[in-house]
C-alpha cells in the first residue's frame, strides 16, 4: 500500500490498527477516517472522492481480502458529469394571468438536465399539466396519465403515492401507509419520459417527501452524475426538478386552480389530469459536461470448496462532496453516518470473516458502491454488469446510514416480509434475545432508497437491516427521536461528521448478527429466495431456472 497523498501533498487518514472482533473502536476508527475532511466529501469521480475509494481498497488488502473483480479490487464505473450553471441558465412559469413566475435557484426551486449530448438544453412555452401523482399502476387500476397527450408537454407532479397522507390508510390501496416504487422521485421521472414529456416538475412537501427542503436543494443544487450512455440519455426527460409548496401553491392559484383541492381530488380513484391552462414553462439550461470514471471498490474471502457461490455484504462509500454555495462556513459533506458508517462497518465484518479458519465454504463478498446519492448508479451498473452471475449470487445485506445509538430489544427490517433471509435473521437475533420490527416508518420509502434494490431487481434477495428501534434504555420513543433529530439536523447536511462520543455499542451489537448471518449461509447449502407473493420472486425463480 502507498501512501495517498492530498493535491496539496498532505497524507490522507492512515489505516487504523484493528482486532479481528467486532469493535466499536474499530468501527469508529474506521468512520473517523472516511468522514475526514481531506476526503472533502467522498464526491464520487473527484480526486479525494477516488482517495477514499483507495483507501478502503487499501483497507481491504490489509485486513486479508482478495480483489474481487478478477484480480483488481475495483469494477469501472463510466459515467458522465453535468454542472449545470445556475447563472447561464434559467426556468420560468409564464402566466397568462399575472406574468412571469421566476421562483428563485435553490431556495424555491431546484432544475437540472439528465441529457449530455449538447451541453445546452431548452424547452420553449411547454404547456402545463397537473398530472397527479404521475403513476401507471395496472395493478392498482390506476392511470393518472388516462386520457391526456403530454407529449411535449411540462407535467407537475405530486411526491409519494395516492392516499399516502389518509389518517388511516387503506393497506389495500397500493400499500396503504407504506411507500412504494410509484411514490419514488425516480419512478416519476421515468414515467414522464415513457409519456412523451418535455419537462417533469415534482411539488415538495416535507411530510410525503420524507424529508426538508434543504435535502432536495443540497442533493440537486451541485453538479449530478449519471451512468455513460450511448445516446446521452435521450429517453430521459430533458427538464427535471422540484418546486417548493408555497411555489406550486401560488403557480396553481394563477391559473385559478386551487392546490388543495386538485391534491385531494388526485387521491380518490378516477382522477383525471388537468390543464393549467395559460400557463407554459420556458427553461434554458447551460451544463459543464465531462466524461469520469468512478468506481465500485470490490473484496472478497474465497470459498474453499464453492468458491463460485458468493454472498454480499454492500455498503455506498460516497457521499455529496463539497457545495461551495451552502450557507454557513463548513461547505464539505462529511458523509460520517451516510455512509461511512455503512462503509466501516462491512470492512469489520470483512476483517472477521478474513480471520476465521477454516474459510467459510462459499465465497463472501464486500462491495462499496460509488454515486448511491445520484440515484444508485453504482449498484445500477453493477446489476447490469455483474461480476458473478447472478444466479451464483445466494443472497446479500446493504448496510446504509445506519445510526450510532445504544442496544435495542430489536432490529428493524426495512421492507420486512420480503425474503427467507429474515427467517435467518430472526434466529440470530433470538440468541440476543431479539427480535425482527417492522420498518416504524414504512411512509419513507426507505426500501427504495438505497442500493440493495438494484440487486433486489434482478432477483438477488436482500435484507435491508435498519439497526434499533426498540432501545433499551428509553425504549421506541428513544429511538424514533434520534431517527427524527438526525433527519432534521445532519441528513444530507454538512453537520453529518463523526463524533468521539457516539455510543456505538448498538452497531456492534447489529454487525454480530449480522456476521452470524452471513456466516451461516456461506457454511450452507441453502439458497433463501424471496417469499411467494414478493414482487421479485418472478425474476429470481427464472434466473436460477437457467442456473
Amino acid at each position: 500500500m502507498g501512501l495517498l497523498l492530498t493535491a496539496a501533498g498532505a497524507p490522507y487518514p492512515g489505516h487504523p490498527a484493528t482486532s479481528p472482533d467486532l469493535a466499536a473502536a474499530d468501527l469508529s476508527a474506521r468512520d473517523k477516517a472516511l468522514a475526514d475532511n481531506a476526503f472533502q466529501g467522498r464526491g464520487p469521480g473527484t480526486p479525494e472522492g477516488e482517495a477514499a475509494a483507495q483507501w478502503i481498497a487499501d483497507e481491504m488488502k490489509r485486513i486479508g481480502l482478495k480483489p474481487g473483480n478478477h484480480g483488481s479490487w475495483f469494477q469501472p464505473v463510466p459515467a458522465v458529469n453535468i454542472a449545470l450553471d445556475p447563472a447561464k441558465s434559467s426556468l420560468v412559469f409564464n402566466t397568462a394571468k399575472a406574468g412571469v413566475l421566476a421562483p428563485k435557484f435553490a431556495d424555491e426551486q431546484v432544475f437540472w438536465t439528465p441529457e449530455f449530448k449538447s451541453a445546452d438544453v431548452s424547452v420553449t412555452n411547454s404547456p402545463l399539466v397537473f398530472v397527479g401523482y404521475g403513476v401507471v399502476a395496472p395493478e392498482y387500476n390506476w392511470n393518472d396519465y388516462a386520457g391526456v397527450d403530454v407529449k411535449g408537454k411540462t407535467v407537475v407532479i405530486l411526491v409519494n403515492d395516492p392516499g399516502n397522507e389518509e389518517t388511516t390508510p387503506d393497506a389495500k390501496f397500493f400499500k396503504g401507509k407504506a411507500e412504494t416504487y410509484y411514490g419514488r422521485w425516480m419512478y416519476k421521472y421515468e414515467e414522464a419520459a415513457r409519456q412523451g414529456a418535455a419537462a417533469a416538475i415534482i411539488v415538495h412537501e416535507t411530510i410525503p417527501a420524507a424529508y426538508g427542503w434543504q435535502v432536495v436543494r443540497n442533493s440537486n443544487s451541485g453538479n449530478k452524475s449519471w451512468l455513460d450512455a450511448p445516446d446521452g440519455n435521450a429517453g430521459m426527460v430533458p427538464i427535471q426538478g422540484w418546486i417548493t409548496l408555497d411555489t406550486a401553491r401560488d403557480l396553481f392559484s394563477r391559473a385559478g386552480l386551487d392546490y388543495g383541492q386538485l391534491k385531494a381530488a388526485a387521491n380518490k380513484p378516477g382522477f383525471k389530469a388537468v390543464p393549467m391552462t395559460g400557463e407554459t414553462l420556458t427553461a434554458h439550461l447551460h451544463s459543464t459536461i465531462s466524461k469520469m470514471m468512478t468506481r465500485n471498490v470490490v473484496g472478497v474471502v474465497r470459498g474453499r470448496s464453492r468458491p463460485n457461490e458468493v454472498f454480499l455484504y454492500t455498503a455506498h462509500w460516497d457521499h455529496l462532496g463539497v457545495k461551495p454555495d451552502v450557507a454557513g462556513p463548513d461547505k464539505i459533506y462529511n458523509g460520517a453516518v451516510d455512509n461511512g458508517m455503512g462503509s466501516s462497518s462491512i470492512l469489520e465484518i470483512a476483517e472477521k470473516f478474513a480471520k476465521t479458519k477454516p474459510a467459510p465454504t462459499r465465497s463472501v463478498a464486500f462491495i462499496a458502491w460509488t454515486m448511491e446519492e445520484q440515484g444508485l448508479l453504482g449498484s445500477l451498473y453493477f446489476a447490469q454488469h455483474p461480476i458473478w452471475p447472478l444466479n451464483h449470487i445466494v443472497g446479500g445485506i446493504n448496510l446504509d446510514a445506519n445510526l450510532p445509538e445504544g442496544k435495542a430489544h430489536d432490529m428493524v427490517v426495512v421492507g420486512n416480509g420480503a425474503s427467507e433471509l429474515e427467517h435467518i435473521l430472526a434466529f440470530e437475533l433470538a440468541n440476543q434475545s431479539r427480535r425482527i420490527s417492522p420498518d416504524p416508518e414504512p411512509e419513507k420509502g426507505a426500501f427504495y432508497r438505497s442500493d440493495h434494490l438494484n440487486l433486489a431487481k434482478v432477483g438477488v434477495p436482500m435484507l435491508y437491516p435498519g439497526g434499533g428501534y426498540d432501545l433499551l434504555e428509553g425504549g421506541k420513543a428513544a429511538g424514533q427521536s434520534l431517527r427524527d433529530d438526525y433527519r432534521a439536523n445532519r441528513y444530507h447536511q454538512p453537520t453529518d461528521e463523526w463524533r468521539a462520543d457516539w455510543d456505538l455499542s448498538g452497531p456492534i451489537s447489529d454487525l454480530q448478527v449480522l456476521y452470524a448471518v452471513g456466516n451461516r449461509i456461506v457454511n450452507s447449502k441453502d439458497w433463501p429466495n424471496w417469499y411467494a407473493d414478493n414482487e421479485f420472486r418472478a425474476v429470481r425463480d427464472k434466473s436460477m431456472a437457467g442456473k
